[in-house]
């Protein structure tokens, strides 16, 4: 993926995913409360930290075991030389991110369910990151602080009242005959560095419709938050003022006909970003174009989606989440039938378009009865771009070959036995630009294991990690780890 437009890359043996970790696992009939449930998952850049936001408003940090035993180049050494040994994560610290609120003027309630998790740079061994509702964004600080406590009362040496056990000393000891009273100071002592959080910023009311997004620059200084209608630019130093960079509100709320469903920057070009629409189709903007960039310098669109048109086709085209690859040359899309391949040097079409819910085709009615239609699916691509990963039903996900040639795909499900199964890919159907993968059982309401779909447990929430094979993924409270 990483070479010309001719090159055709090798297509690298298929990741033998296994189970690594399970945090927050649920006993078998065990209840899960819905404020326990996992809502947002994000890596940081170099794959030591890992946080999760849930719908009761908290966020949990975990760490690397190894991240504070290995300076960074000692850590690429026993990489280089252990190649097979995996990242594991422990818990570091968890705290409040946002409580319920009310908005009196629309009377409306705020729920505190965390929407999205995005890190920012480190700075002096400190970790920062923004957690955003749907209507405040929220800039953390955590960083390590020493707890010091008074654990006794010592006295002075040359009395015989010193007491290191805490009692209370008899009062002719304070007071030996024909002396002074001996001088008793507290001790204090450092005890393990603790995590401590603070919020530095509280970046509100600039969005009157929900966040669905939120996303850094790679400049260090910027972030962006979207919602419905609009897209928002921030300083992060700076929280009482944003600029508004997109907006497709119409004059008249009638005549709008799409809505704004995730953005993005690019990584590596801090005057680009992408933002996708309810109608399946994803912008490309430059800043520096123009201050409103309400005319966008590429318009990416599936022109050659089959299918006939009926009441379903606009709402399962809607894209639900978009992902740059590291190098910021691809771009991934999840919508609820497809996850698609962009180039961002080709307009015409997808690369590739990967096939998630064909097999719910037939149930699109029952689908829409119950609101599943309008599940959210989240994608994410690994460090080097050769595989993509999104979830589905019964707490099941999917991996796919995205390198030119490969022909890799696989269905797991999220528990301590992945039950991971490799399915061919068709020769056919291919198109004259795109490679469409067919993925999954033809039978309606089975998944590709021909096991009967839940669809009250969905796994919307997943994330690759930066630089190893590792995927985490949520499944209700619990968050999963598998390692190749």
């Amino acid at each position: 993926m990483n070479g010309g437009d001719d090159e055709v890359l090798d297509p690298s043996p298929p990741l033998e995913l296994r189970f690594s970790q399970v945090f927050g696992e649920r006993s078998a009939g065990e209840e899960v409360h819905e404020v326990d449930v996992i809502s947002a998952i994000q890596f940081d850049n170099s794959g030591d930290h890992l946080a999760t936001g849930d719908r009761g408003g908290r966020v949990v940090l975990f760490e690397r075991t190894d991240a504070k035993n290995s300076s960074g180049a000692r850590k690429d050494l026993e990489e280089t030389d252990y190649p097979l040994r995996h990242p594991e994560f422990r818990y570091k610290t968890e705290f409040q991110s946002h409580d319920p609120e009310f908005d009196y003027l629309k009377s409306l309630e705020i729920e505190e369910k965390i929407n999205k998790i995005r890190w920012c740079q480190t700075a002096n061994g400190a970790l920062f990151l923004l957690s955003t509702n749907d209507k405040t964004i929220k800039f953390w600080k955590v960083q390590d602080k020493k707890i010091k406590k008074i654990c006794d009362v010592s006295a002075d040496p040359s009395s015989t009242a010193g007491n290191v056990n805490g009692e209370v000393p008899e009062a002719n000891s304070l007071f030996p005959p024909g002396g002074i009273p001996s001088l008793r100071l507290p001790v204090v002592t450092s005890h393990e560095s603790s995590p401590v959080a603070r919020c530095r910023r509280v970046y509100s009311h600039a969005h009157d419709y929900h966040i669905n997004s939120i996303s850094n620059n790679s400049d260090g200084e910027t972030f962006i938050s979207a919602d419905d209608l609009r897209i928002n630019l921030w300083n992060l130093e700076i929280n009482n003022q944003s600029f508004n960079i997109v907006d497709v509100k119409p004059e008249k709320m009638e005549d709008l006909s799409e809505v704004i469903t995730s953005a993005e920057f690019h990584p590596t070009h801090c005057n680009m970003l992408a933002y996708s629409s309810s109608k399946g189709s994803i912008r490309l903007i430059d800043l520096r174009q123009s201050a409103l960039c309400d005319s966008h310098s590429k318009l990416f669109e599936d022109r050659e989606a089959a299918g006939p048109k009926s009441f379903f086709t606009e709402i399962i085209a809607s894209v639900s989440d978009i992902k740059f690859a590291k190098e910021g040359r691809y771009l991934l899309s999840r919508d609820y039938m497809t996850l698609k391949l962009w180039d961002i040097n080709m307009d015409s079409g997808p690369v590739s378009t990967f096939q998630v819910h064909e097999h719910l085709k037939p149930k699109l009615c029952d689908l829409y009865e119950n609101d599943s239609i309008f599940d959210k699916f989240e994608c994410c691509i690994s460090g080097d771009g050769l595989r993509a990963a999104t979830g589905s039903y019964s707490n099941m996900f999917r991996v796919f070959g995205v390198s030119s040639g490969s022909t890799e795909t696989a269905t797991l499900e999220a528990s301590r036995n992945p039950m991971r199964r490799h399915v061919p890919v068709p020769s056919s159907p291919f198109k004259a630009l795109s490679r469409v993968v067919s993925r999954g059982s033809e039978s309606p309401g089975v998944d590709g294991n021909s096991n009967a779909l839940d669809y009250t447990t969905k796994l919307l929430h997943l994330a690759w990690h930066p630089k190893a094979s590792l995927v985490a993924c949520a499944a209700g409270n619990s968050l999963y780890m598998y390692y190749a």
